[in-house]
């Protein structure tokens, strides 16, 4: 087992900052309901040396394990930054206590970071989400899916 699985599997083990925030300043949604991946994450802020710092951040993910690795280790990353220092992080940066991540997981840095700057007002979600706090995240996908036909259809991809 290679370093990026162990860690991903002791984070998985003991996630952080799961769970919805029911007192938080800001949410972000962002994700694919086409490919199933979504993440939403709240921010709770303080003033700190007349700064806004970033006091919890939680997060609530449907997607793979290595998403919900990655939002749980940025959850604890984010904790006093201020919203100037949140903003500059990038995929790379959130998802670094997991080493680098494998080519096929890299989108599971950018659905934190895109959560974390659409909760900061910098980004809209990828999908047409409500982040009202009375929606859940479940309640968010099944209003941004597509209305089925009812007709199956087969793409298939060169390699």
């Amino acid at each position: 087992m290679s370093d990026f699985e162990q860690k991903v599997r002791d984070t998985l083990a003991n996630p952080q900052n799961q769970g919805e925030m029911e007192d938080a300043d800001s949410i972000g949604t962002v994700g694919s309901p086409d490919c199933g991946d979504m993440l939403r994450m709240w921010l709770k802020f303080k003033e700190k040396d007349g700064k806004k710092v970033i006091d919890k951040a939680s997060f609530q993910s449907f997607g793979c394990q290595t998403a919900i690795a990655v939002a749980s280790m940025a959850t604890e990353m984010l904790k006093g930054k201020t919203t100037e220092e949140a903003e500059q992080m990038g995929a790379e940066e959130l998802s670094a206590d997991l080493g680098a991540l494998p080519p096929m997981k890299i989108h599971c840095g950018q659905l934190v970071e895109g959560a974390l700057k659409n909760a900061l007002g910098k980004e809209p979600a990828v999908a047409p989400v409500d982040n009202s706090s009375s929606n859940t995240l479940a309640q968010s996908i099944s209003q941004a899916q597509p209305k089925q036909s009812g007709k199956i259809k087969i793409v298939k991809l060169d390699q």
